[in-house]
Formats: structure tokens, sequence, C-alpha cells
């Protein structure tokens, strides 16, 4: 099957399923819009170019391409369930403002769905936890943010989809914003060590291959 089909059919199975998790949530009107931008020709042409099926194809386009993505730069500034929507540069500052509930709500959805989609032989309730936790410190989120993230994919794990009623998480959204500055300013960047090697760096050049032993 073509990397066109394989996509979209990725594609397509990943909102159907952050739509099931929406509905879990009380979220499932609002997540039947979700991701709906893949579809674009600006992100659907580039992302079947850069088709893995085990991950997303911004990391593929990012090893091919100096580490930039113009896929991620079109998604992630048209989609608010994405923290870096709610980030701003303010005189050398990056700024990282709360991510409002339903949106917060839709990006645990997204991420629970994603871990499913990409591997669901191998889906487990903490797998998403896990994830998120391996990977937050270098998030520029607002501590709110992470730590009602955090919150809700703990709930996950130890009771499933029971841990994520709309009262629930609606009651803990509030509790956790107002012990926290809505803004978090980053002074520096939390990088999370080297950068990966791109892509051509795996290529042997003709002239070379006869040489490897």
């Amino acid at each position: 099957m073509s990397r066109f089909f394989r996509h979209l059919g990725l594609v397509n199975r990943h909102r159907y399923h952050v739509f099931l998790n929406g509905v879990h949530c009380g979220i499932g009107f609002h997540c039947l819009f979700h991701d709906l931008s893949k579809y674009t020709h600006r992100e659907f042409s580039r992302s079947v170019k850069n088709f893995d099926g085990t991950h997303s194809p911004v990391y593929e386009e990012r090893l091919k391409n100096d580490y930039f993505s113009y896929i991620c730069q079109a998604h992630t500034k048209r989609n608010k369930h994405h923290w870096e929507y709610w980030t701003d540069f303010f005189q050398g500052h990056v700024l990282a403002m709360t991510m409002p509930w339903i949106y917060a709500t839709e990006y645990v959805c997204d991420m629970l769905s994603a871990s499913f989609c990409y591997d669901p032989k191998h889906f487990t309730p903490e797998k998403t936890l896990n994830y998120f936790l391996d990977r937050a410190d270098h998030y520029l989120m607002s501590d709110a943010t992470k730590e009602y993230v955090a919150w809700c994919l703990t709930r996950f794990r130890d009771l499933g989809y029971d841990g994520l009623k709309k009262k629930d998480t609606k009651k803990a959204y509030e509790e956790i914003t107002a012990r926290h500055d809505r803004v978090k300013v980053y002074d520096s960047l939390p990088c999370a060590g080297a950068l990966p090697r791109r892509a051509e760096e795996f290529i042997i050049p003709s002239s070379q291959k006869d040489k490897q032993p």
C-alpha cells in the first residue's frame, strides 16, 4: 500500500480514537474537529513524504531538513491542543501560557490516541504517562499545564477512563491552576541533550561503499 493511503489511514484512526477518548472525558463534540489541518495540502503532502508508520512524520522531516519542520510549524500554530500554540517570545524570553482546560484535556486525549495508534500491540495504561514524564522537562509548558497533564495521565494509569470524568478533571484543573502563575517565563532553554543524527549522516556515499568491511 502506498504511503499516501497508509498515512491517510493512520490520521483517520488517530482522529477516531481521539474522539472516543474525548467522549470518555466529556469533550466528544469538541474532539470531532481534532487535527483537521492534517488533511490540508501543506501538512498532508509533507507528512506522506516523511511517513514511517511507527512515529510522527515530523521527526523524520527534522532529520532530513536540518532539524526544521514545516509540518510542525503549520500544525502546532493552528491547533490549540498543542502546548507550542500557547508559547510566545518577548525580549529573548520564552513565555508559556497555561492551556485552557478543554485544550489541555484534548492534548491528553491526543497523547493517548497517538500512543495506541503508533504501537497498539504494546499499549499499556502507563505507557503514555511514562512517555510524557520522560520528556516533560524540556517541554516549554507552564507549570500548571504540565502538572494537569501529568495528573490526567496518572489517573488514566490508575483508574482508566473512570478517572477522567469531566467533573473530576475540571475540579483538578481549577485546583492546579489556582496554585500557579498563568504564564511561566523561561529565561533559558531546558534542552534535552544533543540533537539526533541527521538522515544524511546514516547514508554511505557510493564512492565509499566498496571500502566498507
